[in-house]
């Protein structure tokens, strides 16, 4: 094999290897007991996973027809800028709602911080 088809590997193997994240992130959501862990997996394992596909195709078009896309480089800008930023919201928001953590949790840091500013339980 040639450098070119070496080359032409790369892309495609960005491709899977984001697809297999987003597959084990699908799994995560699945398994997962509370809404801070799934959310773990949705946040990172999700970005990464998009990231690699969007990744591949921008190296598929790049090394094969030697063609930029920007729409591919915002894509990947975007959802690298919003995705953790949008789960952090959605896990502080939860915890503030006195949202329980899963019983599989050994420990809560934010406990003593944040039990002041807590919403109260309006029942």
């Amino acid at each position: 094999m040639n450098v070119k088809e070496w080359s032409e590997l790369i892309g495609p193997l960005f491709i899977f290897i984001g697809s297999v994240f987003t597959f084990l992130s699908a799994v995560g959501l699945i398994r997962l007991p509370d809404v801070y862990t799934r959310s773990h997996a949705a946040s990172k394992s999700t970005t990464l996973g998009v990231l690699g596909v969007l990744f591949g195709a921008f190296l598929f078009f790049l090394i094969t027809e030697e063609y930029v896309s920007i729409r591919l480089l915002l894509g990947i800008f975007f959802v690298f800028l919003t995705a953790p930023i949008a789960a952090h919201m959605i896990c502080r928001s939860a915890y503030r709602s006195n949202v329980e953590l899963a019983k599989e949790s050994v420990k809560d840091d934010l406990k003593p911080y944040l039990k002041e500013n807590m919403v109260e339980d309006q029942v």
